[in-house]
């Protein structure tokens, strides 16, 4: 539902237009030493402002307000809030009746009755990955030199030069559409061992955590679908020293679910944001007929550019989960 890890565990809360968002974090190790101003640097590169995305600003200073004390973490449960305050929730009110195409309003709906906060798209915002971040950049500080994660676009409407990608950007804004994208991330120096087959194997978990960030519809790791058209000879990595060391990575850095000691790689596709002003069509509860819907509010025009960072996290996440768990 809302917590996932077993060593290392996070719980999120809050909603988009609520007063306020967060994370509680079970499994911090006593004696590190943390403040806010350690988490900024991963919230900055969360946050809106390019060209793109949503006009909506808010300050998303974070406030620990358990688990650290006299600047060290305690070993208890680990809190991060952070105070929502620009919000304009009325331009959502239509959204009761009239549900996006492409969004949550109409499951959330059906789910929970009627009784769903659908401000803002409420518990199902991208906003609530403010609190991931948080938990991520916790995580980065516990992993220490170890392991480097670090992620980049690698293409957003179908483009892969920055120029082509800013241009294709600002089409979509000039149309009043979206656009969607795909991150690579890496994560090396994550040693040999850390996984176990089947359910619990380095890929099935990764992928659970990844799936959970919004508007992600796939993953794929190493060659990834690629591989579909390769011969084994073309996929099979060539071991190449005796620490595990392979000449190609077709595999991303995970045999049998299990981490091989080659960097960890893996991509994920990020759907166009569901929430664009031209106009739709939608059933209208209200009337009981399909009509035309124009989506007010502040929106991405392509959440994409956002969500390296929240890849990050989530995978500074599970790693940190795994090296507890073989630790132990």
């Amino acid at each position: 539902m809302n917590s996932f890890g077993r060593k290392f565990r996070v719980s999120i809360f809050g909603e988009s237009h609520g007063e306020l968002i967060g994370i509680v974090v079970d499994g911090v190790p006593a004696g590190i030493a943390l403040s806010e101003a350690d988490l900024n640097a991963d919230l900055d590169r969360r946050k809106a402002g390019a060209k793109g995305t949503t006009p909506r600003k808010e300050a998303d200073e974070p406030h620990i307000v358990s688990g650290v004390f006299n600047g060290y973490t305690t070993g208890a449960p680990l809190t991060v809030v952070f105070r929502n305050t620009n919000t304009r929730s009325g331009d959502y009110s239509n959204l009761v009746t009239q549900p996006r195409p492409g969004h949550a309003d109409f499951v959330a709906r059906e789910k929970w009755h009627g009784y769903s906060d659908y401000r803002g798209g409420g518990h199902f915002s991208g906003r609530i990955t403010l609190g991931i971040v948080a938990a991520g950049a916790i995580a980065k500080k516990i992993l220490g030199g170890t392991v480097k994660i670090e992620s980049r676009i690698l293409e957003i409407g179908g483009f892969t030069e920055p120029a082509d990608i800013e241009a294709a950007v600002q089409s979509a804004v000039d149309s009043q559409d979206s656009l969607g994208g795909i991150i690579e991330c890496t994560a090396s120096g994550v040693p040999v061992g850390w996984g176990e087959p089947f359910f619990d194997s380095v890929e099935a978990v990764l992928s659970h955590a990844l799936f959970s960030i919004p508007a992600v519809k796939g993953v794929e790791f190493g060659a990834g679908f690629a591989a579909a058209r390769m011969r084994g000879s073309q996929h099979n990595d060539d071991i190449v020293a005796s620490d595990g060391t392979t000449r190609t990575n077709n595999a991303g850095g995970i045999n049998g679910g299990i981490s091989n000691g080659n960097p960890v790689v893996f991509r994920v596709v990020v759907k166009p944001t569901s929430s664009i002003a031209s106009a739709q069509q939608t059933f209208n509860f209200a009337d009981g007929k399909v009509e035309p819907l124009v989506v007010r509010g502040r929106h991405d025009a392509c959440i994409a550019l956002r969500v390296p960072v929240v890849v990050e996290a989530m995978a500074a996440i599970v790693l940190c989960d795994f090296s507890m768990i073989s630790a132990d």
